[in-house]
């Protein structure tokens, strides 16, 4: 039996040298929940490595930075540090592994994964949450890269500082040139694909590291190895008072890895095997954090007799070495370290939540640039330096990420026992399986609002009541993403029981993703061929008799 090859939009796309999304389009998914963006990959094959490489770009940033050097700020003697640093990223690998799982098995980003748990269009809850928090820190990623640029322009440029005195809606006119000229960067490397972003973070993970073992062993050698300290804090708590703070340095690094933990599936599916997931997370949690991590409490200790005081801020110490080498290599390193993690966590995110919502209309790069523009508009050096508006306006949807969490690792392991119809999740046939209620699981919906509002409630409320001088709790929103999780897992598992919803296929085998087999990257290919060698083969080939047709 012979079959007409697959053509469409994605041969204008080649045409014009780009990649198509890679996704295996089958003639009978739904338009409306499918592009080759969002469909079941063709091929899977990155290896540990480049999940290794992922993770570098997400810890080796001015914000990880900033956050490791904290914690050893804390008080806490290095050891208890240590432990909450290990007990903190062994969480987050332990979680990272089981978000990865559905995706790489099923070879589908995040959003489409959430079809089984959410429905089929429930599946934009988490999707549109999920994207609105990466276009705020898209934003504040750039600005904080163009900051870094700033630098470089003011050491080799001097004329550039009189663009500081000219203002336009709360930023600089140099400030203005630095955001442009990232924006742009980011939007070219973004533009052309997976695989050109998988060659930049494999190449800038290891760039970054070099720079700052450079840096470290300077500043040391200057400082002298006898002065360097593992504790930042000039107070030492005793051994009781210290056991809360270590508990919550463990949610900070949790809380920290929230987001992209959440969405890794949008980069796990595109793993070999789930084993190489695993064995890249392995590397690029654990031992990548606790290495970073270190190097990052080395370098700012050395600050302190080096230039009599403590510098936190990478940025800052390169700008305190005021050699021009030591400027431009400082500068353009955490750019390119802000830029990596601005892509992983911050661009492709977005890009696939919001071609969920309409993959007719919205490609994975129309879904990027969506969230690219959004996050100018934010302005996000207006509020950026406001811990008040962040803790208001992104908190309440920061605190929903745990909850999200907790019902998709409940649907997936429990409801469905990790048995997912795959191209059931891209139909929109009111009798599939996934359909629910008029596209929406009203179990995984019930669940987001039970334990999204008091979550929520747990992650505001604390400060405004110590704000207005009523009584101090804030401590307890350092847990909001376990309490999340935790309430979102055993709310939609109550919810199931009491209703069941989600199918778990007993007794079926033909198209079913069980969590065993890697069935995707081993799953026949329907070839996909351009639309001009398409005409030269039907040129070419005899027009078949109509019982030929039917054979």
């Amino acid at each position: 039996m012979t079959s007409t090859p697959l053509t469409g939009p994605h041969d204008l796309v080649e045409a014009a040298g780009h990649p198509h999304g890679g996704g295996n389009m089958k003639p009978h998914y739904d338009d409306r929940l499918a592009n080759e963006d969002l469909a079941p990959l063709r091929k899977q094959k990155w290896s540990s490595y480049n999940i290794f490489a992922f993770w570098m770009s997400d810890v080796h940033s001015v914000g990880g930075y900033v956050t490791a050097g904290s914690l050893f700020a804390l008080g806490l003697q290095s050891w208890q540090v240590l432990v909450a640093l290990i007990a903190g990223i062994v969480i987050v690998q332990v979680f990272a592994n089981m978000v990865a799982k559905p995706s790489q098995k099923t070879g589908v980003p995040f959003p489409v994964i959430n079809r089984v748990v959410f429905g089929i269009r429930g599946a934009n809850i988490p999707a549109i949450i999920r994207g609105l928090i990466a276009i705020a820190w898209y934003g504040v990623q750039t600005f904080l890269a163009a900051e870094s640029l700033n630098i470089v322009f003011l050491k080799f440029i001097p004329g550039s500082a009189a663009l500081l005195d000219v203002s336009f809606a709360g930023l600089s006119a140099l400030g203005w040139i630095s955001y442009a000229i990232l924006w742009a960067a980011q939007f070219l490397l973004f533009w052309n694909g997976m695989e050109v972003i998988r060659r930049f973070i494999d190449w800038a993970g290891p760039a970054v590291y070099l720079v700052m073992i450079v840096l470290a062993v300077y500043l040391v050698s200057q400082a002298g190895i006898q002065n360097i300290s593992f504790t930042l804090s000039t107070v030492q708590l005793d051994f009781w008072a210290s056991i809360p703070v270590m508990f919550a340095a463990i949610a900070l690094v949790v809380s920290y890895f929230s987001g992209p933990m959440l969405n890794f599936g949008d980069f796990a599916r595109y793993g070999k095997s789930f084993a190489a997931v695993k064995k890249g997370n392995l590397w690029g949690l654990p031992i990548n954090f606790l290495f970073f991590s270190l190097l990052t409490v080395i370098t700012a200790s050395a600050t302190v007799p080096v230039f009599g005081s403590l510098i936190t801020d990478p940025i800052k110490t390169v700008e305190q070495i005021d050699t021009p080498f030591a400027i431009l290599l400082g500068g353009l390193t955490f750019v390119t370290a802000t830029v990596g993690i601005n892509i992983v966590a911050n661009f492709i995110s977005p890009a696939f939540d919001f071609s969920n919502v309409a993959p007719k209309k919205i490609s994975w790069r129309a879904g990027g640039m969506i969230a690219a523009v959004g996050s100018t508009f934010l302005m996000p050096w207006n509020w950026y330096s406001n811990a008040d508006a962040i803790h208001y306006s992104l908190g309440v949807l920061g605190a929903l990420i745990g909850p999200l969490f907790g019902i998709l690792i409940a649907g997936y392991y429990i409801a469905a026992r990790q048995r997912v119809k795959v191209d059931a999740m891209f139909t929109m046939d009111a009798a599939g399986p996934y359909w629910y209620r008029n596209g929406f699981n009203p179990n995984a919906v019930k669940a987001v609002i039970a334990a999204g509002v008091p979550t929520v409630l747990i992650a505001v409320f604390p400060k405004l009541f110590a704000d207005l001088g009523l009584f101090n709790v804030s401590w307890v929103s350092d847990y909001s993403w376990f309490i999340g999780c935790g309430l979102g897992y055993v709310l939609f598992l109550l919810f199931e029981r009491l209703d069941p919803r989600v199918p778990t296929f007993d007794g079926e085998t033909e198209g079913i993703s069980d969590g065993t087999i890697d069935a995707v990257a081993e799953a026949p290919v329907v070839e996909q061929v351009p639309v001009l060698a398409q005409k030269a083969r039907d040129a070419e080939t005899p027009a078949a008799t109509p019982r030929e047709a039917l054979a």
